[in-house]
């Protein structure tokens, strides 16, 4: 069974950083691209990030290029978000889950942008 955890979710102040991290199982995640997903209050889910299996071919939407940097360790089964020069429109719970979204969703980490 799919299962993903995702951490490291904080209150921060605008300009500042954040590093979020994923724990994946049940599924062979070194062959899977991954994607961070964030939902903030009254929004539908919209995708951040995006990293491919192998040679971390990287996406991500104009909302969030060049300041939010997807990683994965292959060998931990785990994939990162580093969030940099964060603004209040960031905030919202965030999620990871493959590219092509698995129908099990994690618990999500909240991330707070606010001074």
């Amino acid at each position: 069974q799919v299962q993903l955890v995702e951490s490291g979710g904080a209150l921060v102040q605008p300009g500042g950083s954040l590093r979020l991290s994923c724990a994946a199982s049940g599924f062979a995640f070194s062959r899977y691209s991954m994607a961070w997903f964030r939902q903030a209050p009254g929004k539908e889910r919209e995708w951040v990030a995006a990293i491919s299996p192998e040679f971390d071919v990287t996406e991500y939407p104009e909302s969030t290029k060049g300041r939010f940097t997807v990683s994965r360790n292959n060998a931990k089964n785990t994939v990162y978000l580093q969030m940099d020069s964060l603004r209040p429109e960031d905030t919202a719970v965030y999620y990871c889950n493959g590219y092509t979204p698995f129908s099990n969703w994690g618990q999500g980490t909240q991330v707070t942008v606010s001074s």
